[in-house]
């Protein structure tokens, strides 16, 4: 945190009783970081929720009419939010054989003159299976927690971060698409900023997260947990919350693999791993067409997301990247 001087500190104490006001919420010291506690709207995030998993979008299938409705949908919220776009626009386009697709790529600078160099991305896809298996006559799979939710988690959190204006660092806030067809997207956009050269400190990802989990003592898993000591150090920034723990069907299955981060480890080789809270146990409408907002629990993504704040913000700004890969 800033020292303050005197000559300083009416105008600042003035900044950050503005900043707190307009957040609505309040500020948590944490590791010397004045965190900004704000509340996630359970309204909001219904909201977002049902459109983008409603009929009218027909399964955000890549290259359909549905996931463009879509994209402008995100596109109006980051420019809402003063989220400016990473490439000219916030579209970054790629193809899939014959298929136009493109992830949506929006930005907000880190305000510390160094430490803005290095990048956090905070990503989900947006895309879905368009049209599944006939059950009652519907054929629309919605992909509501698959992944509406982390669609909206993404928002929120950008929402957030340009409200508070606290990152040191940069970060990226990357919606993908192409991932139902093999993570096309996000391995577009890990190798497109790889060639940049963009120094890269976490990929963070987020991956079906519309229900609690069952009997657990933490809010959500990390795939590739034992890969680095990123759920150690985020609970350590969450005031010693068990916000982010272990879940062993997880590594049995390989979810470390199997989702927008993977590009990312790939391409860089830091630490970048999903947050979910699917666990195989509570949701049964993986690629399902009932896989609709209706059965999802806007008010636990709320708190979720809540907590996901204080590690993030924390993240943005130490002063040396603590979170590594164990070898």
């Amino acid at each position: 945190m800033r020292k303050i001087t005197l000559f300083s500190m009416f105008n600042g104490m003035f900044i950050m009783l503005f900043t707190v006001l307009s957040c609505t919420g309040q500020t948590k010291k944490t590791n010397e970081l004045e965190v900004v506690k704000t509340e996630v709207s359970v309204t909001e995030v219904q909201d977002d929720l049902t459109y983008l998993a409603s009929d009218e979008l027909m399964g955000r299938k890549t290259g359909s009419a549905g996931i463009e409705d879509a994209a402008v949908f995100i596109e109006n919220k980051f420019k809402n939010f003063g989220v400016e776009p990473y490439f000219e626009t916030y579209r970054d386009h790629f193809m899939i054989e014959d298929v136009e697709g493109f992830n949506i790529v929006g930005y907000l600078e880190g305000n510390d003159p160094e430490l803005k160099d290095e990048f956090i991305v905070v990503g989900a896809h947006y895309d879905h299976i368009g049209l599944g298996k006939e059950v009652e006559g519907d054929t629309i799979a919605n992909g509501a927690n698959d992944n509406a939710a982390g669609t909206v988690g993404v928002i929120q959190l950008a929402k957030h971060f340009s409200q508070i204006n606290q990152n040191k660092r940069s970060i990226i806030f990357a919606l993908f698409s192409g991932e139902e067809m093999g993570l096309k997207g996000s391995k577009h956009l890990a190798n497109k900023l790889k060639a940049e050269e963009l120094d890269l400190y976490v990929m963070f990802n987020l991956e079906m997260i519309g229900v609690p989990m069952k009997a657990k003592d933490y809010k959500a898993y990390l795939t590739g947990f034992e890969k680095s000591n990123l759920a150690e150090k985020f609970n350590e920034y969450s005031n010693g919350e068990e916000v982010l723990g272990f879940l062993p069907q997880a590594q049995q299955m390989s979810l470390f693999k199997r989702s927008d981060n993977y590009p990312f480890f790939e391409a860089f080789n830091v630490p970048s791993q999903t947050v979910s809270t699917f666990d195989f146990s509570n949701y049964p409408y993986y690629h399902h067409v009932d896989d609709e907002s209706e059965f999802l629990n806007a008010e636990f993504m709320a708190s979720l997301i809540e907590d996901l704040l204080p590690g993030l913000q924390k993240m943005t700004n130490t002063e040396e990247k603590e979170i590594k890969m164990i070898d």
